[in-house]
């Protein structure tokens, strides 16, 4: 795709999430005074399939305004976060003085992460609701495979492919509304709001996003020259999707209340080989 317009789909972009940290930092969805008062923001899949991070460097990619990058710093890590959003780094700076963390926020795009940080990390994370923001999942991938040490882990937990596919009808079922092939055509959207369901407006309601494929996803990390060390699949989500048609667990998560039975997370798990 051209340049010209790349640059303005970020900027776009750029513009609506600098405006939801205000409305993300007050939002009960994000719960950032539970974090102030020791609360983790991580979810059971993440905890159990990451293992122990005490002691590991870690570099979280897409952090927003940090509080899964707290969180992972309070359970040991030493984390470096990263965002493109200026005003969720200088967010995340000040929640990190004030609960007395040493976690290191940079403000970079994805895909220039390598000229602000020049460190190799024991495990590069990222999670939920990420990659439909990056246009270029081979550049993503590459810029994964740099960040990490010989025999570093690096670890997504996202939003499965079909479940962007669908949307509610007016029947109160689900209904196809997207493809599942895009070939890198990025997708239009006008939100007034923003997906914590908060009453707050947006000025900047307009935003470019990507879906990708799962074999996009896989793929470009194998090209990269990581290993994949497991792909797992959920039929729940992070997120209630799909609003009136789902219920959430006693674990956080939400499901669908009737069929059908879709995979709607999934989690991955690739390391970067030793070579001798």
């Amino acid at each position: 795709m051209n340049d010209f317009y790349l640059q303005r789909q970020r900027i776009a972009n750029l513009a609506n999430w600098n405006e939801r940290v205000n409305i993300h930092k007050e939002s009960p969805s994000y719960g950032t005074d539970r974090v102030r008062f020791g609360a983790s923001t991580l979810l059971p899949v993440e905890i159990a399939e990451l293992g122990s991070v005490s002691g590991k460097s870690l570099l979280h990619l897409q952090c927003h305004f940090g509080l899964d990058s707290l969180s992972l710093a309070r359970a040991g890590a030493r984390v470096t976060g990263v965002d493109f959003s200026d005003e969720a780094i200088r967010l995340a700076k000040q929640l990190n003085q004030e609960l007395g963390l040493d976690v290191s926020f940079v403000c970079s795009d994805v895909y220039r992460v390598r000229e602000v940080v020049n460190h190799e990390y024991d495990v590069v994370f990222t999670s939920y609701g990420v990659l439909c923001w990056l246009p270029d999942l081979m550049e993503w991938a590459k810029v994964i495979y740099d960040c990490l040490r010989p025999g570093g882990m690096f670890y997504i937990v996202e939003g499965h492919p079909v479940g962007s596919l669908f949307e509610p009808g007016k029947d109160g079922q689900l209904e196809r509304r997207y493809p599942y092939f895009t070939e890198g055509t990025p997708i239009l959207c006008e939100s007034e709001t923003s997906y914590t369901g908060d009453a707050q407006t947006l000025k900047n309601t307009t935003t470019f996003q990507w879906d990708h494929a799962m074999s996009e996803i896989v793929g470009a990390l194998l090209e990269a020259g990581l290993h994949l060390e497991h792909l797992h699949e959920f039929p729940y989500s992070a997120y209630c999707n799909y609003p009136g048609l789902m219920v959430q667990r006693n674990d956080g998560y939400w499901e669908l209340k009737e069929p059908p039975n879709l995979p709607l997370l999934f989690s991955l798990k690739a390391i970067k080989p030793v070579r001798f």
